[in-house]
């Protein structure tokens, strides 16, 4: 059987620093995802940027569309926010498990650690 060398527990200056590193990624990632929201609304649905904005932001978070009339959006819009909401909630359960993944990943090390 392999046997396995431990590595000791990661010093809590390493494990901030790979916080900080995995939520500015997660960050630029919903960045990118917003500004292709923004884009989007503006040249699918007709928005203003600002509404385009509000719009995407909403859906991004979860939140659900602002739409006030919803009869008067094209059907490319409706299309687009209907893919737009599938993969924003994709990205936004991606994100929260990159964000997590250092802290998941110091506590089954300090348990496997623990358990030899």
């Amino acid at each position: 059987m392999y046997e396995h060398k431990h590595q000791p527990l990661a010093s809590k200056k390493t494990y901030y620093r790979r916080i900080a590193r995995n939520v500015l990624i997660a960050s630029f990632i919903l960045f990118i995802c917003l500004l292709i929201g923004i884009v989007g609304y503006r040249f699918t649905a007709g928005q203003s940027w600002i509404d385009a904005l509000h719009n995407a932001s909403m859906i991004l978070s979860g939140m659900g569309p602002v739409f006030e009339d919803p009869s008067k959006i094209p059907v490319t819009g409706k299309l687009f926010s209907s893919f737009y909401a599938l993969f924003s909630g994709v990205v936004f359960i991606t994100n929260i498990g990159f964000i997590l993944t250092p802290a998941i990943h110091r506590i089954f090390h300090r348990i496997h650690i623990e358990e030899k």
